[in-house]
């Protein structure tokens, strides 16, 4: 074929996504409330990389695969995606003009900016034994031995007293639990939009949405009553926000207040506590990997200090052990984005302001990607085999522009709170043959009935 018939040849047009068969009236309500990390691995083996969904009576488009994550990191993707449109309910809620998670371009690079440092690892530079002995009292004070212990609402309480002590100085304990009902109400009803807006007037709701405002309230307060007493070595990241608030309130109005600066535990109470909860049944239903990590652990913590250069070097069984958690119980299982504009994806029509779902956790659960996807491997993050550095494989923090901003934070907080735990504690299943129950919300991860046996202590 000649090279003017090649530059001739008709272009084949996009075709409109499939749609997903579903039960009549609700569609795929159920099958994706039910697990929907499987339900779009399914979806994507049947009918590809894009597909709509009917969910809730409303028809949503669905890009996965590889391909989905891939195309967030491009160019292409980042101009045709937006994310306001999923979070505007909540920033209304809160009184505010935008959120984080709910802004693009050169705003959400001005609140990343903002907040970076705050959310980086940095942030614990010389603090990791401050982590450690944080994490010590919490076990010596809530996991007792001969006590079966909630994992998800121990590593939920655990979680934000070392993010509030980290980050903001103080650890509001007495705030976990509204933080929890806000987030489970506020990402069901506002957000994924699974349950109807009625469910707002709730006075269980209202109660706990009043007492993260109290909280968000005592956070200012508290700035303010230290702000002139601090070194510059000693500033965290509600620092970071009040100083922008009073130097530019363009960019940090007292509206986003409230919403910002209760932002970390928001952020940190489910992802966290759901990894950190999926590692520990995955550890010890694999007793293999529970020898190594006793053996890695013990010798990290073998004499009166560690470097923290070789946290992430010297922790690398336990690491892994996080990773593959990540995997197999992703929190992020699909991202939420609007169409900004009519653009084609893998031969498929996407239209303007079509509201998108990107699961980019599909490849997860790919044989083509990692053999036995079922299986708790933690050999495939070796540098042998590093599986998970294929192109588009995996996703555990999201991908494009709103990554998770406190990736490498949380990395070195779970990976010391995990080494400490193993180190520290005899912990069991209830029993060898348990199967992990799980929960979808208000985000997925292991449901709150699982528990562990607190045998002992190690050391």
């Amino acid at each position: 074929m000649t090279a003017t018939a090649l530059a001739s040849s008709p272009v084949a047009p996009l075709k409109e996504p499939p749609l997903v068969r579903g039960l009549p009236i609700i569609g795929n309500t159920l099958e994706m409330a039910k697990d929907p990390a499987k339900f779009f691995v399914r979806c994507y083996r049947e009918y590809g990389p894009a597909f709509r969904v009917r969910v809730m009576g409303r028809t949503q488009t669905v890009l996965a695969g590889a391909e989905a994550a891939n195309f967030l990191g491009t160019r292409e993707g980042k101009d045709a995606l937006r994310s306001k449109e999923f979070w505007d309910g909540l920033v209304k809620e809160y009184g505010a003009t935008r959120t984080l998670t709910g802004t693009d371009g050169e705003d959400h690079k001005k609140l990343r900016d903002i907040m970076r440092h705050g959310f980086s690892r940095e942030a614990l530079r010389g603090r990791h034994a401050e982590l450690v002995g944080i994490t010590n009292r919490i076990f010596e004070r809530d996991w007792k031995p001969g006590t079966d212990k909630p994992v998800l609402e121990a590593m939920q309480y655990l979680v934000v007293e070392q993010l509030g002590l980290i980050l903001t100085g103080s650890a509001p304990l007495e705030y976990v639990k509204d933080i929890r009902t806000t987030i489970l109400y506020i990402l069901n009803i506002l957000v994924t939009r699974q349950r109807p807006q009625f469910l707002l007037h709730n006075p269980k709701y209202k109660k706990s949405k009043a007492k993260v405002f109290e909280l968000g309230q005592s956070m200012i307060r508290q700035y303010y009553a230290s702000k002139d007493s601090k070194s510059p070595e000693e500033k965290n990241l509600i620092d970071a926000i009040m100083e922008t608030h009073e130097n530019r309130p363009d960019i940090m109005p007292q509206s986003d207040l409230i919403l910002t600066l209760t932002g970390p535990y928001v952020a940190g109470l489910d992802t966290v506590a759901n990894t950190t909860a999926a590692t520990l049944y995955g550890v010890l239903k694999h007793p293999e990997v529970l020898r190594q990590i006793h053996a890695e652990v013990d010798a990290f913590f073998s004499g009166d200090s560690f470097a923290e250069e070789e946290v992430m070097k010297k922790l690398v069984v336990t690491n892994a052990a996080i990773m593959e958690a990540m995997r197999l119980w992703p929190i992020a299982v699909a991202q939420m984005r609007v169409a900004n504009h009519d653009f084609g994806f893998a031969g498929y029509q996407v239209h303007k302001d079509e509201m998108i779902y990107i699961a980019t956790s599909v490849p997860h659960f790919m044989q083509e990607f990692f053999p036995d996807p079922e299986k708790f491997d933690i050999g495939r993050y070796s540098k042998e085999r590093s599986e998970h550095t294929q192109s588009g494989a995996y996703s555990p923090f999201g991908r494009g522009p709103h990554t998770c901003l406190g990736k490498t934070l949380a990395e070195v907080l779970m990976v010391l709170t995990m080494a400490r735990i193993f180190w520290k504690l005899d912990l069991a299943l209830e029993s060898p043959d348990y199967e992990l129950a799980t929960k979808t919300t208000p985000t997925p991860g292991p449901a709150t009935s699982f528990k562990v046996k607190i045998r002992g202590y190690r050391h």
